[in-house]
């Protein structure tokens, strides 16, 4: 009986492959010599390679005679790019992919692992049924007792591991606004007044979700674009308002079909105004993460590409930051990857000391005015981009290493048009 199962399973395969080496191929991309552990997500540009409709392209692996169908997704954009994962492999080695036209371009679509769902106050992203991540859109109000002006939009939480722990916190009582995920700025000079996005119950700033550019799902990755404000008070005079910076997210969860989730954090600022901004040197400011109250300094760690743990961490430079601790259920953590063309990288990091709070609360940033100051002219964009792997249990600075290296330099792609 099984070994008739097994002839059936491998007919069906045989058939599989025939059908997918049927369709044209119109380009051969290679990965001389792909070395990843994890899933990578890779693009190449097909504005040199074809012109025909998105619904008759298709991806296929090349094993030997065999071809493995491999799910991509076209993103639309000043380019038009293929993107699709490269799945993991135990040794470095070739890589072989065909893009190719499909016979059949009336074939039914396959429902995408993905998911963007609103749920009235936020959006919220998940990978087969497994929430990820959520981006709160609505404006949310603090505990009942603290000061309304602590209400904030526009943040990330919770984000979740793969097994279900969340690992973000909000308006924990020692730091009202401290919001998850966030990226607002702490020293600002803006028309010759200083303005605080960050402590906002100094009633200086704030900063606000404003609308959604785009929302996107597919086969390789979902996600969603959004306009924020950052929005001074008592500027021109007291009581009035004005919007000094306008800001675009674009968050984007990829299928790495792995026990990892794969975040990427794009930040585009640009002054709102004619007046120009400066973020002003300063230890606190921009990519923050404010952790669970399950860490603490008993039962979490720190540790940066550059081998600092948490002792030695703040203050300092990295590529990556890997923090990971015991939750309620199991231990899980996070890789923060900064990108090489963000400002002031390998950035500066703000990391709370052991006895935070007593207790050692874990909080993280990329600081990138730490040691400098960033200042911002009109009529330009200027961009932060930042990557998350999630996971449970730890994993080596080996692996968090090569996590950032597919991350700042993606393994190179030869492209020939067939």
């Amino acid at each position: 009986m099984r070994k008739r199962l097994l002839t059936i399973v491998l007919s069906l395969l045989l058939c599989l492959f025939h059908l997918i080496s049927n369709g044209q191929a119109i380009a051969r991309l290679t990965l001389p010599s792909a070395d990843n552990n994890l899933s990578i997500p890779v693009c190449i540009s097909l504005d040199d390679i074809s012109t025909l409709p998105d619904a008759s392209l298709a991806l296929r692996e090349v094993k030997g005679k065999a071809y493995l169908p491999v799910s991509c997704q076209i993103e639309n954009g000043a380019r038009r790019l293929l993107w699709w994962m490269i799945s993991p492999q135990t040794r470095a080695g070739k890589r072989v992919y065909e893009l190719y036209k499909k016979d059949n371009q009336s074939s039914p679509a396959q429902p995408s692992p993905l998911a963007v769902t609103d749920n009235n106050d936020g959006l919220l992203i998940a990978e087969n049924g497994r929430q990820v991540i959520q981006y709160n859109y609505a404006v949310h109000y603090p505990p009942a007792g603290v000061d309304s002006i602590f209400k904030r939009s526009g943040f990330l939480h919770p984000l979740w591991s793969p097994s279900g722990n969340v690992l973000t916190r909000i308006n924990p009582p020692d730091h009202h606004h401290h919001m998850g995920i966030w990226n607002p700025w702490t020293h600002v000079l803006f028309r010759g007044k200083e303005v605080d996005f960050w402590n906002i119950g100094d009633r200086k700033g704030t900063v606000r979700f404003s609308n959604f550019i785009s929302r996107y799902t597919g086969n390789v990755f979902a996600g969603f674009k959004a306009l924020q404000q950052h929005v001074a008070f008592n500027i021109p005079a007291t009581g009035e308002e004005t919007v000094a910076m306008d800001e675009t997210w674009d968050v984007r969860v990829y299928n790495t079909a792995d026990k990892m989730w794969l975040i990427d954090f794009t930040s585009s600022l640009n002054c709102a105004t004619d007046s120009p901004v400066v973020l002003e040197e300063y230890r606190y400011g921009g990519f923050g993460f404010r952790a669970a109250e399950d860490w603490n300094n008993r039962n979490s760690r720190v540790l940066t590409s550059e081998g600092k743990t948490r002792k030695e961490a703040d203050a300092s430079t990295a590529r990556w930051c890997m923090i990971d601790g015991d939750m309620k259920q199991g231990h899980s953590g996070i890789v923060f990857m900064g990108y090489p063309t963000n400002y002031n990288f390998p950035e500066p990091m703000r990391v709370w000391p052991e006895d935070a709070n007593k207790r050692g609360d874990v909080f993280f940033s990329f600081s990138p005015t730490r040691n400098k100051d960033w200042p911002l002219s009109p009529g330009k964009d200027y961009v932060l981009k930042y990557r998350m792997l999630v996971y449970d249990g730890t994993i080596p600075a080996e692996q968090a290493e090569q996590a950032w290296k597919n991350f700042a330099h993606p393994p190179p792609i030869i492209i020939e048009r067939l």
